[in-house]
């Protein structure tokens, strides 16, 4: 596990992290929506605000398209 430089607590990364159920298809699409679906879903499986801020910071360094590939990304679609 990754350290974050100024905590003592360990912050999981990439495929550390256990996919979140959110759901994305049939949902409103704009990208706060998506953003605080995901953020919601992240919280019930037990991320910490940093693992989750990271994601969404990764998301919004791009374009729309770039936000979908990074949330869904993180999403189990199939168990929903």
């Amino acid at each position: 596990m990754a350290m974050a430089s100024n905590d003592k607590q360990a912050v999981r990364t990439g495929d550390e992290l256990p996919k979140v159920k959110c759901r994305l298809v049939g949902e409103d699409g704009n990208a706060f929506s998506i953003l605080g679906r995901f953020q919601k879903a992240a919280r019930r499986a037990g991320w910490s605000k940093e693992e989750t801020d990271a994601v969404i910071k990764d998301a919004m360094s791009s374009d729309y398209d770039h936000l979908l590939g990074v949330v869904s990304g993180h999403c189990d679609l199939d168990d929903i």
